[in-house]
């Protein structure tokens, strides 16, 4: 019998999206996704941009999702300041216009924001009730966003997911941590590097698609939650990792153009109120995490 569950992805053909989708078809759900990027043998995306409202709504009320995830995002921090606000918070506002058209009613409808929005912060363990005061524009775009977002809260069960920090296999060597086990892997003898004093709360991909999946039944609605294992890694920490994974010892050099202004030294989040809402869910250990990346290399490469 054919699931009842019929989940809608958009940015399904990004890193997130493609772990996602996996995990909701291993679970029985018939997936759909929204991406602007052509893939001649998948006949359930539509290719499209989010400001296309009327042609997404037409679609969305034609495939009938009884949940929809949106990943669509620019996701780099550094970039020219309008596509933030025009992808980020307008393509959102497209959307959700797109559902309300369609006459779709999702039993829920999941956001993804990001713990950029805190901005700096002195605590050791952020919870979702901390002031947002964004220092750069990928993170004022996603405050911005959900600023839109509950506006929405009275017509859809909505859920903002705020994720920190996370990796895992397939994401680019344009994000630094895959960046740096690209590097080890490839037993490069120099890497250049900005700030590795900072600390980010990291997990693993699959750590938080699974997170994203119990969103997704659980009874939350109108809920802004981290996404996030509770415990940060510096980037020298990792070089260590890394190091003892491999074998391998580059030369590591400060790059002063890596060193971004209002850098944020070091983001922590509390999985508190995560835990709450779908149950306990163990982060993968930040060792682990490496491995997995470089063995997903170490197989592509072969």
């Amino acid at each position: 019998m054919a699931s009842p569950f019929r989940a809608l992805i958009t940015g399904i053909s990004g890193f997130t999206g493609c772990h996602l989708a996996d995990r909701l078809t291993s679970a029985g759900w018939q997936v759909f996704g929204l991406t602007n990027v052509q893939q001649s043998d998948d006949t359930q995306s539509l290719v499209a941009d989010l400001s296309e409202t009327d042609r997404i709504a037409e679609w969305i009320g034609a495939v009938r999702p009884t949940h929809i995830v949106h990943l669509a995002a620019l996701s780099h921090v550094v970039g020219p300041p309008l596509p933030f606000y025009e992808v980020n918070a307008l393509g959102t506002e497209s959307l959700l216009e797109a559902i309300d058209q369609s006459g779709v009613k999702p039993s829920k409808v999941l956001i993804a924001s990001s713990a950029n929005v805190y901005g700096k912060v002195q605590d050791t363990s952020i919870r979702e009730d901390h002031p947002i005061r964004p220092v750069n524009h990928y993170g004022v775009s996603k405050a911005a966003m959900e600023l839109i977002t509950r506006q929405w809260f009275e017509r859809f069960p909505i859920i903002i997911a705020r994720p920190f920090n996370y990796t895992g296999p397939g994401q680019t060597g344009a994000f630094l941590f895959p960046k740096l086990a690209g590097g080890f892997f490839s037993q490069l003898p120099l890497l250049s590097l900005g700030n590795t004093h900072i600390a980010r709360d990291l997990s693993d991909v699959s750590f938080v698609v699974e997170a994203y999946y119990r969103l997704l039944v659980s009874g939350a609605r109108s809920e802004v939650v981290n996404i996030c294992s509770g415990r940060s890694i510096t980037i020298d920490e990792a070089l260590t990792l890394l190091r003892d994974l491999t074998g391998h010892n580059p030369d590591i050099a400060l790059d002063p153009s890596l060193v971004r202004p209002n850098e944020i030294n070091t983001l922590t989040g509390s999985p508190e109120r995560l835990q709450e809402l779908i149950g306990p869910l163990e982060p993968v250990p930040p060792r682990a995490i490496f491995q997995r990346i470089l063995d997903d290399l170490e197989s592509a490469a072969k």
